[in-house]
């Protein structure tokens, strides 16, 4: 068994005792999800035949067909897409932007700049990669302002005739702010709506699914994506992504999946859909673990004197838990930590190195039984300044409860708390 210090031992113990309320809180919020994802499986009449696999074109896939309808109904949506086919959620989201765009619109993102892995995606004018920006779709954004939220006379002014597209980021990213709740996006759609009634408000779903008891379809948002790999996987689906929202943009998303006029009709599922299906199952409590553990590294590090945000009694809109080091050497440390208490590649020393999609060194722990799971315990960082490190996940809080003990007896031993 692992020997952990007494203080950090006792700092644990005494953060579960701060956040009993909390937990109570997000344990309604897995039952209520939970019950729904149940009902909508029930509503469809999900069996076991539906888990049959399918080759070739694919055509006539009952289970896929379903899959689709049992997602939509779950995210509060006309029409759904989720296929195996999908690579990352980067590749999700870019599916759905590039099928509701055409050149000569603007997308225009009022969350600030997107997570780094989307800078490719809408890329430079002319820059012959195949971006948005290469077909002629102009980009803008807004900044944030200093306490984090939108900047709406930066909105209104920045709102032209070729606005097509409003991009909203739910979670954080690589930002010192707390992510969006389903309730601040509400507004947002009904104040861009105000400004430009026809324009499609989408939304980066990433890391939120089944955090509240609502999704971003649910109030307004027409089009929203996120990956499978992430919190609607439920930790068993081994790869792919979702877009759900109204069923005419669905279906322009689909002609970019595959090609137009095909669309969501072809796609064998190889052997992926029961794994997608009792991942979608398990994900609202399996999310709920996480949320729970990110709730209690927060209320730790606080005790162990450093800054974190969301705070632990603050409202969870994600999985995500930001932590601020003061230096490389104690962020590396707490990365390195994580990744000693994985079931999965617990002996690997993660070292930060440059990352496809990112524009800084990344540190990443990621000991996990789906490669790039991030619902699974795993935490990753830009190494530069402010270093702050981003932890998320956790099959089991358990898990989660072990992983910060040993992040911070890692810090510990190497003299950094």
């Amino acid at each position: 068994m692992a020997v952990f210090a007494e203080e950090i031992v006792t700092w644990v113990e005494e953060a579960e005792r701060q956040v009993a309320e909390q937990f109570r809180v997000i344990d309604r919020i897995a039952d209520r999800n939970q019950w729904k994802v149940i009902e909508a499986f029930q509503r469809h009449q999900v069996s076991d035949y539906h888990f049959a696999g399918s080759t070739g074109y694919g055509y006539n896939d009952r289970g896929r067909e379903v899959l689709d309808l049992v997602y939509a109904d779950v995210f509060g949506a006309e029409a759904a897409l989720v296929r195996p086919h999908f690579a990352s959620g980067t590749h999700t989201i870019a599916t759905a932007l590039f099928g509701v765009l055409r050149p000569g619109d603007e997308l225009l993102y009022i969350s600030g700049t997107p997570y780094d892995t989307l800078h490719k995606v809408i890329g430079k004018p002319g820059d012959g990669t195949g971006s948005l920006q290469d077909f002629g779709i102009r980009y803008n954004e807004t900044s944030l302002l200093d306490n984090g939220e939108i900047d709406w006379e930066g909105v209104s002014a920045a709102i032209n005739d070729s606005t097509k597209v409003i991009g909203i980021q739910r979670s954080r990213g690589y930002d010192w702010r707390n992510s969006f709740t389903v309730a601040q996006i509400s507004e947002m759609v009904r104040r861009v709506k105000e400004l430009k009634p026809d324009c499609i408000v989408f939304v980066d779903n990433c890391y939120g699914e089944f955090a509240e008891e609502l999704e971003p379809n649910e109030v307004g948002a027409d089009l929203i994506a996120g990956s499978l790999i992430k919190n609607p996987g439920g930790g068993l689906a081994e790869t792919g992504g979702y877009i759900c929202g109204r069923a005419d943009l669905v279906e322009l998303a689909s002609y970019r999946l595959t090609a137009p006029g095909i669309g969501g009709e072809v796609g064998a599922m190889l052997g992926t859909t029961r794994g997608i299906y009792q991942g979608l199952f398990l994900a609202p409590t399996t999310v709920g673990q996480a949320v729970k553990g990110s709730i209690l590294a927060a209320a730790v590090f606080e005790r162990a004197g450093f800054e974190s945000r969301p705070r632990w009694d603050d409202v969870r809109t994600d999985l995500i838990q930001a932590i601020a080091f003061s230096g490389p050497e104690q962020l590396i440390a707490f990365v390195q930590g994580i990744q000693r208490a994985a079931a999965v590649d617990g002996y690997v020393v993660p070292e930060a190195w440059e990352m496809p999609g990112y524009e800084h060194p990344v540190i990443m722990a990621a000991g996990t039984f789906i490669q790039g799971g991030s619902l699974e315990l795993s935490a990753d960082a830009p190494v530069r300044e402010p270093y702050i490190a981003y932890m998320q996940g956790g099959l089991t809080y358990s898990h989660v409860k072990f992983g910060l003990l040993t992040a911070l007896q890692t810090m510990k031993e190497r003299g950094l708390l």
